[in-house]
């Protein structure tokens, strides 16, 4: 029974060693250093110090082996059992040894019990898993903005686990997610890298496909005046998974930004589209003239005139009835688009005749029928007359003056019957 437990307490050794021999993300020399080291923390802890000890790791043939180091005392002048050896002891290793001489003595780990053993698993485990994490760290740290190609491992409500090549481990939160995303075990999935945190030496790779960097980076993958610099991204504005505009610059006079970004029939944001959940994409010439630069933005609408205020960042916008749908956008999604871009607040007016000037109600004197928290509301967005909200969008006095649809009908419903009972 007791060769048998020994036995099986040898084989327990060699299989621990082994288990941390062919460990991933950590280069040899490091880890050899590392299971030398905890042999030596566990022999400290056992025989008080490991200043005489020799630890010979093999990681080749997956085994290692330990000497200690004793100088021969005469028998009886003993003082420290784990550096001196009575010399009848050491006789009875070599018989010619002598007093004052070094008796390397081979060590079996395995004798030290069970206790030891698992110390030893405990010991060499938090190093490895202190190493693995220094190794992913200094992996993913200086990757930040980057494209990469995750497997889905494991789908929870808020966020995604991903793998990379290597079995690391890397997180798609809920709100990095594009909305339309549907994730499935075993599937690749591309995002860019948004942060990599280290708190705790517990490093964390947080991904994205909402950023406005991911976008970047898969338009400089399709086009390749972007990746050669010809061509510069200067702003880009997004609802990711709808919509998205992008205002590009081209130092080459030969070159047209946004028909090179395009691609003849779309060719080159197609691919694109379909990776960002049909993300419609609008391309745009960035220009430092304000006014012509919220022109483009808002487009396809086309602007009758403007009205900049640079210290403030406020523009108002002028246009045909007939374009102030196109301004605006459905749901509010192109003009928030073009603020977004153009980084200026932008209100959008209808052009009024004279002669509908002249017939207008000033909305104040609806006061008796309309709470003047309402009123106040409305003219915030800019919409001082009668004739001014009716000619407005629905979706724009809902959304930009965030009121309840009940509230702007009968809005709508009270200023129409002024007008209609005339």
């Amino acid at each position: 029974m007791v060769a048998r437990k020994k036995e099986e307490e040898t084989v327990s050794m060699v299989d621990t060693f082994k288990e941390f021999k062919d460990t991933k993300n950590i280069d040899r020399t490091t880890l050899m250093s590392v299971l030398e080291e905890s042999f030596r923390n566990v022999i400290a802890k056992i025989f008080g110090s490991d200043e005489n000890f020799d630890v010979i790791v093999n990681p080749d043939k997956g085994d290692f082996e330990i000497y200690r180091n004793r100088i021969v005392v005469a028998d009886g002048e003993v003082k420290d059992q784990n550096k001196e050896i009575a010399l009848s002891d050491a006789i009875k290793i070599e018989p010619d040894y002598e007093v004052g001489e070094e008796v390397s003595e081979k060590v079996d780990f395995s004798k030290f019990g069970r206790r030891a053993i698992l110390n030893l698993r405990q010991t060499l485990a938090s190093k490895v898993l202190e190493l693995e994490h220094d190794s992913l760290y200094n992996k993913y740290k200086d990757r930040v903005g980057q494209v990469i190609a995750g497997e889905v491992y494991q789908v929870w409500k808020r966020e995604v686990l991903l793998v990379d090549d290597e079995n690391n481990e890397l997180i798609l939160p809920k709100s990095e997610q594009i909305p339309h995303d549907v994730y499935r075990k075993g599937e690749t999935v591309r995002a860019v890298i948004k942060e990599v945190n280290n708190e705790n030496n517990n490093p964390k790779i947080i991904l994205s496909r909402t950023s406005n960097m991911f976008l970047e980076r898969l338009l400089e993958a399709e086009v390749p005046e972007i990746a050669d610099g010809l061509i510069t991204i200067k702003r880009i504005a997004r609802m990711p998974g709808e919509r998205a505009k992008i205002a590009v610059e081209s130092y080459d006079d030969r070159i047209d930004p946004v028909g090179a970004c395009v691609g003849v029939k779309g060719s080159r944001v197609h691919g694109i589209v379909r990776e960002l959940c049909n993300e419609n994409i609008d391309v745009v010439n960035y220009t430092a003239n304000i006014k012509l630069f919220i022109q483009r933005a808002l487009s396809p609408a086309k602007i009758s005139s403007i009205n900049v205020d640079e210290e403030n960042k406020k523009a108002e916008v002028y246009l045909r009835p007939e374009e102030v749908s196109l301004a605006i956008g459905r749901g509010g999604m192109n003009i928030k688009l073009a603020s977004m871009l153009t980084e200026y607040t932008i209100d959008v007016f209808r052009e009024l005749d004279e002669s509908e000037v002249d017939e207008d109600i000033y909305l104040d004197e609806f006061s008796d029928e309309i709470d003047q928290w309402i009123i106040d509301s409305i003219k915030g967005i800019g919409l001082d007359t009668a004739k001014a909200v009716l000619n407005a969008p629905r979706d724009m006095l809902v959304e930009k003056a965030d009121l309840e649809e009940e509230t702007v009908d009968n809005v709508l419903k009270i200023l129409r019957a002024e007008f209609e009972g005339n």
